[in-house]
């Protein structure tokens, strides 16, 4: 199989991922928010299939979702209901993770191998992407499990760079 084949394989299969945690979660933040990582995913599909395919796609613009993740946690800083119902959501948050962290090393492969200066650019910005995708879900993951050390979390002071 070729390596954009995989790479298109896991961009499909996370977008399943995130489009399943948005149906099953019960805030509507939650849902925004793994919408739009859905809606990513199938951009970073749809560029994986133009390289394969021989043309370079255009660049994505950045991503909402991280700024769309601080408004809605801002909202849920102290609500109790809404910690409730974050933990309810931790084995689809650290499956997300994994999957984050799996693609992030998959892609910092490919990008180190490929002699193409413009197909290079395209896997280092995919790869730039699902690096705000890890921080977004690592960030929830984090919230959800521990609320109450997250009180400077409504203007994401704790992001952390990887």
């Amino acid at each position: 199989m070729n390596v954009l084949d995989v790479a298109a394989s896991k961009e499909l299969e996370m977008k399943s991922c995130y489009e399943k945690i948005a149906r099953e979660s019960s805030l509507v933040g939650i849902r925004t928010i793994f919408s739009l990582l859905a809606r990513d995913e199938e951009k970073h599909y749809e560029m994986v299939l133009a390289l394969k395919s021989g043309t370079y796609p255009e660049l994505l613009t950045d991503s909402t979702v991280l700024e769309t993740a601080r408004e809605m946690v801002a909202s849920f800083v102290g609500d109790e209901d809404v910690a409730g119902s974050l933990r309810n959501d931790l084995d689809g948050y650290r499956l997300a993770l994994a999957m984050e962290d799996e693609s992030l090393r998959y892609y910092e492969k490919l990008a180190a191998v490929e002699n193409d200066a413009a197909s290079r650019k395209v896997l280092l910005k995919i790869l730039g992407e699902e690096k705000k995708h890890y921080n977004v879900v690592e960030n929830l993951y984090d919230f959800a499990s521990k609320p109450e050390y997250f009180l400077a979390w409504a203007e994401f002071s704790n992001l952390r760079e990887l």
